[in-house]
């Protein structure tokens, strides 16, 4: 077939190319269009991940609750990073289950575009699909975790406040945050397997200085200012706190993490937009 008959059809069926890219907010549009299939996807790998395992979804409790006890043992027990902090189990289970939906949505964001090779090369559709559906099937698990975060938290004595309120807001900032993140790992991962090898170095190294079982207050006093405000506004540490000041009342967050919260939140999703779309044609 010559070029010309090429050309007539593509005219004629208003054919496009599976490696051409829409104008941004078209590209946004066409994703919107297909929010259903993010959360039908979401879902899909929720019950793909859990279906062979005898205890199921109970997973996605029972591993960070278990990774919280390690941690109580290991640095409340016999490091005595609890010293300082009124209520210690309800101050590591937020950071853990916190960074948990951190780290896991990373992990698997980096593997979303090799993942679904196939289905990229059958159906032409925007690819952004793909990391949201992660970050969508991440946070499901999340809200499950949070709401025994709450349970545990009455438990060890806090009580029921109006900050409580201010939860889903945190939520909805680590949210913007973390896609921004996933969309820039997503096309990292597309474009080398490399970073699955290099995420856990990194992301160990960030659950260190991100507070998760230690307060970063108490733990940097001695040290110079600068550090404290460093591992005090990175994005890992802001979030945590930021679930712990609407939940505990012995933790009293200032307005200025807020602001950081939002700062990082539409910075990261900006960026990640962006730099994710600009790749759009290589994910085929």
């Amino acid at each position: 077939m010559t070029t010309s008959s090429n050309a007539q059809l593509v005219d004629q069926y208003g054919l496009t190319s599976v490696s051409q890219t829409a104008p941004l907010r078209e590209y946004l549009r066409d994703t919107w269009k297909r929010i259903d299939f993010i959360k039908e996807l979401a879902n899909a790998r929720s019950t793909q991940q859990y279906s062979d395992s005898f205890l199921g979804r109970l997973w996605q409790l029972v591993t960070p609750l278990l990774n919280a006890g390690i941690y109580f043992l290991i640095f409340g027990v016999l490091l005595g990073t609890r010293k300082g902090i009124e209520n210690f189990p309800a101050f590591l289970v937020a950071g853990v289950f916190a960074f948990n939906f951190m780290q896991t949505t990373i992990t698997a964001s980096a593997n979303c575009i090799p993942k679904n090779d196939r289905l990229i090369k059958a159906i032409h559709f925007p690819k952004l699909v793909l990391p949201l559906a992660t970050a969508v099937n991440q946070i499901q698990q999340y809200v499950i975790s949070l709401i025994v975060l709450m349970v545990v938290a009455l438990a060890t004595g806090e009580p029921l406040t109006l900050m409580w309120l201010a939860l889903p807001i945190a939520l909805v900032l680590q949210f913007g945050f973390i896609s921004g993140i996933s969309l820039i790992v997503a096309r990292w991962g597309a474009r080398s397997r490399d970073i699955t090898q290099l995420l856990p170095f990194f992301l160990r190294t960030w659950r260190y200085a991100s507070g998760v079982f230690f307060s970063i207050a108490i733990f940097t006093s001695k040290f110079p200012g600068w550090i404290g405000q460093t591992l005090k506004y990175n994005p890992g540490a802001v979030y945590i706190d930021l679930i712990r000041d609407a939940l505990m009342t012995s933790i009293h967050t200032d307005l200025k993490i807020w602001i950081a919260g939002v700062v990082w939140a539409v910075l990261f999703m900006l960026l990640g937009l962006v730099y994710f779309y600009r790749g759009e044609r290589t994910y085929v």
